[in-house]
């Protein structure tokens, strides 16, 4: 076995939406390969959570607390800023604009959760979220194919970003990527995130709420030094860069893109969007209950064709 882990971030509040989204993944997969399950909460999760939650777990269950320092403000940031930030734009109507939770949320998952005391046992980690589910079976181990083929980050659904939520994102990307030019592995997958060979972004991310990734990489020192970077501008409070747009410039920009890997093979549904495999004999096979037609990769905001290209892979012959 691989050494990994399931990751899910969850308030005692979320139980009930959590509790199925748990159970799929284990029908689905992990009871074939009884991982364990990582649960973070930034307050003492209760024990009607822990009591509810363990028997569901093929693997161990493991439950953990977030440290003050990686949900709370740092000494640089100006919080009267931060707060006529997010009035402004909760104003402006922007998803989750208004909230204060949701920026240390996004936070703490662009730059601290593979820093958890727990989680630094892990090498490997796949994140789940309440109201997901597992649509077809999977009959392999996704960890130890991660490990066998080198890969570092593995996604299932890849869509644009609201440009409201992070207009200096990419001048913030490119004065760092100017600073440290050696960081840049030449065969990135720039191409995923920029049109223009880097002048601008073109808001495509992998959507991180799945995620199979290696957390070596998060921890290794090109990451580091760009969190770093981005966290001692501000955006996470005077603006609202989320974790899946930073996850996803800095897989792109410092890791060779063979080792960025599509799993096309798995079902995945997080409300609204769905992604299901396009092949009918699997579809059968893995008893998915999702169609090809139900996959969030036709729609015209999804990013997977500009993968695709980036990686250099032809076209599925069935692609609309």
């Amino acid at each position: 076995q691989a050494n990994a882990t399931f990751i899910t971030l969850a308030r005692n509040s979320e139980l009930e939406k959590l509790l199925p989204s748990i159970r799929s993944v284990e029908d689905r997969f992990n009871k074939k390969f009884h991982y364990d399950w990582v649960f973070l909460n930034e307050e003492e999760f209760s024990q009607e959570f822990i009591d509810a939650v363990s028997p569901l777990v093929s693997g161990k269950a493991r439950f953990g607390i977030i440290p003050e320092e990686h949900w709370g403000y740092p000494e640089w940031i100006d919080k009267a800023k931060a707060d006529d930030a997010r009035k402004k734009l909760a104003e402006a109507n922007v998803n989750y604009g208004g909230l204060e939770s949701y920026r240390h949320m996004c936070r703490f998952q662009s730059g601290f959760f593979f820093h958890h005391p727990i989680m630094q046992e892990y090498r490997y980690y796949w994140r789940v979220e309440p109201e997901t589910s597992l649509r077809c079976d999977i009959e392999y181990d996704v960890f130890q194919y991660m490990q066998t083929h080198n890969k570092k980050y593995g996604f299932t659904i890849s869509i644009t970003e609201f440009e409201s939520t992070i207009p200096s994102l990419w001048n913030t990307t490119k004065e760092f990527v100017k600073q440290n030019p050696e960081l840049i592995p030449k065969d990135n997958l720039l191409k995923f995130v920029s049109n223009d060979d880097g002048e601008s972004y073109n808001l495509c991310h992998f959507w991180s709420n799945f995620e199979i990734a290696d957390a070596e990489f998060w921890r290794g020192n090109a990451y580091s030094k760009y969190f770093e970077f981005l966290d001692k501008k501000g955006g996470f409070f005077y603006e609202r860069w989320g974790d899946a747009p930073v996850h996803s410039i800095g897989a792109s920009l410092f890791l060779p893109k063979e080792q960025i890997h599509f799993f096309g093979d798995i079902g995945y549904t997080h409300p609204p969007f769905s992604h299901c495999p396009t092949d009918s004999q699997a579809l059968k096979e893995l008893k998915c209950d999702c169609t090809a037609k139900q996959s969030f990769d036709w729609v015209s905001s999804s990013c997977l064709n500009k993968f695709y290209q980036a990686r250099d892979i032809p076209l599925p012959d069935d692609w609309k």
